[in-house]
């Protein structure tokens, strides 16, 4: 018997070009520019060549909120928290070098100078431009270089040379209402500091219930070089000089 109308129809209907060999309807095919193949290429190499561990800290981030108030009142530049964070930083590394450090060929070199790379969310990709010894800087000079480097970035209006020299990163996802994640190091550094979003937390006071603001962080670190220990005190340095922000603030 002859095939039905039908029938016919069905042997000749073909699939869409753009299914695959599953019968998955293709929406997109993108091709990496060449930023994005740059950064694929350096967390591939972190990955194969770095042994990652993250540690995770809450600490309170009520002196935080009110430094940067104060500083918006007492200085010039704008403040913001990433700032006193980037102060509170320079102030661990101090009591634990290891962290500001490179680990490349065998070497772990550690530095004096805190070159913070802080990461930068543009249209291409992720960069890292460095915001240069830290340490030597007062809060309000970190605002306005970081801020002017920012917007460099994402201007297009930086080189090669402005993401180079860097010994450990920031990356601050909590502008973007995350909780807790984990970062890539930047290699060849041994760090990098996750800072998330600030909320508030119910609390067993003397009073009762109160409402504190917390945040996290998270530390991920080369245990080739630094320890699950060492991080957990580096962390623990941290969490006691963002709770005294305030003294990074300076006096009227």
């Amino acid at each position: 018997m002859p095939p039905t109308d039908t029938e016919a129809d069905g042997d000749d209907e073909q699939e869409p070009e753009n299914t695959d060999e599953q019968g998955r309807t293709v929406r997109e095919e993108r091709t990496l520019s060449p930023m994005r193949r740059t950064i694929a290429d350096r967390l591939q190499e972190s990955y194969r060549n770095a042994v990652h561990v993250t540690a995770s800290r809450e600490v309170d981030a009520e002196a935080l909120v009110r430094a940067a108030d104060t500083a918006d009142d007492r200085l010039d530049a704008d403040v913001s928290i990433i700032d006193l964070v980037l102060c509170a930083l320079s102030a661990t590394l101090d009591e634990h070098p290891a962290f500001n450090a490179t680990f490349e060929e065998g070497t772990h070199c550690l530095y004096e100078q805190h070159n913070v790379g802080v990461a930068v969310d543009i249209e291409a990709g992720l960069v890292t431009p460095v915001l240069r010894d830290v340490g030597s800087k007062s809060l309000g000079d970190i605002a306005t270089e970081r801020r002017e480097l920012t917007e460099s970035v994402r201007a297009g209006d930086y080189s090669m040379s402005d993401l180079r020299g860097g010994t450990v990163t920031v990356t601050n996802l909590g502008v973007l209402g995350v909780d807790s994640f984990t970062p890539v190091i930047n290699p060849p550094e041994v760090a990098i500091l996750g800072v998330n979003r600030i909320r508030e937390r119910a609390e067993r006071g003397d009073d009762g219930v109160e409402f504190r603001r917390r945040t996290n962080f998270d530390l991920s670190f080369d245990h080739r070089v630094v320890d699950g220990a060492d991080a957990a005190r580096f962390l623990d340095t941290l969490a006691d000089e963002v709770t005294d922000a305030e003294a990074f603030v300076p006096d009227e």
